[in-house]
C-alpha cells in the first residue's frame, strides 16, 4: 500500500443508520491526527451528515466529500486509492458490496464492513482473497457485533489456556436490542438465498487450505439446560462460528486441536419453542416473493432504535474454555449491539488499521487475525470489557 495518501480513512455510507452512527463516533473519537472523509452517492445528504457532525467537532465543518456510488467502478477506485482503509455500511452487501472491495483489493487498500452475510464473505473469499494478498490489502469483514465480540473473545480465551492439549470453548450469546431496516433487508436477503450460500460455502471449502498438521472443527450443536449458567442454550447458525474456526485456522495458537460451539441463552424453555418457531418462520417467509416484500416493509432501510432505546441496549457473551485440566470462563460485555457497539467496533477496526502496528497479514481475512490483541486494547479503553471471571487448573 502506498505510504503517503490523502486520508487515513474513508467512510462509504455515512447517510445510512449505523453509518452515521459511526461517523459520529469517529468526529467525537478520532482524535486530532486522523485524516479522514465521507463518500456517498448524493451531495446532498452527505452534507446534511457533515452539518450534524460539526456540531459534535467543529472541526468536521472542512469534512471532505468525496462522490461514490457502488455501480460506478472509476469513482470506487478513486476513493479506494485515497484511502489507507475503507469503511463501509452500505448493505445487503451480496447485492451491493463487491465493486468496493474488489476496489480495494486492486488498490492495497485495507477494508473493514460490518456484515453478518455468509455468502458474501464466502465469495470475496473466492474472489479477491488472493488479489488481497498480492496487493497487501486487509479485507477484514464482520467487523460489527458479527463478529468481534465472539471471535476476539474466543481469542481472548484462547489465551487463558495452554496450547499443548486439545482446547474446547463454547460461546453463550445474551443480549438486549433493536434491529435497524438495513439490519433486516441484509438477514432476509441471507435467508432467501440459502441454496446460492451452501454454493458458496462448498466452493470456498474446496480451495482453502486448512493446515494439515492441526485438527479445526466444531463441537456437536444441541439444544439443552446449561447448569452452570442456569439457562437453555440454542445453537446459533450464524456466521460467527465459521469466523472463529478461520481464525483458528489461522493462528497457531489455538493449538493442535480446537473445537467451538455458539449458542444463544435463553431463560424459559417456552422461550426456546418461541425463537425457533419464530426464525423458521422468517427463513420460510424468504423464500416467497410475496411475504419476503411484506417481511422487508416492515422497517425500511435508514430506520432505527432511537438513542433512548439504544441507550437501553447491552451484551453479554460468556466463554467456557478448557485445555487439559484447565478451566476457564471469559466475558465480555458493551452496550448496545447492534448499533452503539457495532459503530464503535467498526470505527474502532479501521482506526487500528489506520494507525496500530499489527502483526504482517493480507488477503480476506479476521478480525483476529487482522488486528488481536491491539483491537482487545483499543476496545478495552472504548468501554467494552474483556475479562476473566474464574479459572481453575
Amino acid at each position: 500500500m502506498a505510504k503517503k495518501r490523502p486520508y487515513d480513512i474513508v467512510l462509504f455510507g455515512a447517510t445510512g443508520f449505523t453509518g452515521g452512527l459511526t461517523a459520529e463516533y469517529l468526529a467525537r473519537h478520532g482524535g486530532a491526527r486522523l485524516r479522514w472523509a465521507l463518500a456517498g452517492r448524493s451531495p446532498q445528504k452527505l452534507e446534511a451528515v457533515r452539518q450534524r457532525l460539526a456540531e459534535i467537532n467543529p472541526g468536521c465543518m472542512q469534512l471532505p466529500l468525496l462522490p461514490a456510488e457502488v455501480d460506478d467502478s472509476d469513482s470506487l477506485q478513486r476513493v479506494a486509492e485515497s484511502a489507507k482503509v475503507v469503511i463501509t455500511t452500505v448493505g445487503p452487501y451480496i447485492r451491493y458490496g463487491e465493486p468496493l472491495v474488489a476496489a480495494c483489493a486492486a488498490a492495497g487498500t485495507d477494508y473493514v464492513d460490518l456484515t453478518g452475510e455468509p455468502e458474501f464473505v464466502d465469495r470475496m473469499w473466492l474472489a479477491y482473497h488472493e488479489q488481497a494478498r498480492r496487493s497487501g490489502a486487509r479485507i477484514v469483514n464482520c467487523c460489527g457485533f458479527d463478529s468481534i465480540p465472539h471471535d476476539l473473545g474466543v481469542y481472548y480465551t484462547v489465551q487463558q489456556l495452554p496450547e499443548e492439549s486439545p482446547i474446547r470453548i463454547e460461546g453463550f450469546v445474551r443480549a438486549g436490542g433493536q434491529f435497524s431496516g438495513g439490519t433486516l433487508h441484509s438477514a432476509v436477503t441471507a435467508f432467501s438465498r440459502v441454496r446460492q450460500a451452501l454454493d458458496a460455502k462448498a466452493q470456498r471449502r474446496r480451495r482453502e487450505q486448512f493446515p494439515y498438521d492441526r485438527r479445526i472443527g466444531s463441537l456437536r450443536p444441541r439444544v439443552r439446560f446449561h447448569e452452570t449458567l442456569g439457562t437453555w442454550v440454542v445453537p446459533m447458525p450464524t456466521i460467527d462460528p465459521q469466523v472463529v474456526r478461520r481464525s483458528a485456522a489461522s493462528l497457531e495458537r489455538y493449538g493442535p486441536d480446537f473445537r467451538y460451539g455458539h449458542y444463544l441463552q435463553v431463560r424459559e424453555f417456552s422461550g426456546v419453542a418461541k425463537l425457533l418457531g419464530g426464525v423458521a418462520a422468517v427463513v420460510a417467509g424468504a423464500q416467497i416473493p410475496f411475504t419476503r416484500r411484506k417481511l422487508l416493509e416492515m422497517r425500511h432501510p435508514g430506520e432505527g432504535p432511537s438513542e433512548e432505546q439504544r441507550a437501553r441496549g447491552w451484551f453479554r457473551v460468556t466463554f467456557l474454555g478448557r485445555s487439559g485440566q484447565h478451566r476457564v470462563r471469559c466475558e465480555v460485555t458493551g452496550g448496545d449491539p447492534g448499533y452503539g457497539e457495532t459503530s464503535k467496533m467498526l470505527a474502532e477496526s479501521a482506526l487500528c488499521l489506520a494507525f496500530d502496528k499489527l502483526p504482517k497479514s493480507a488477503g480476506v481475512i479476521t478480525p483476529a487475525v487482522a488486528m488481536g490483541d491491539s483491537l482487545i486494547r483499543r476496545l478495552q479503553k472504548a468501554g467494552m470489557q474483556f475479562r476473566v471471571v474464574e479459572a481453575t487448573e
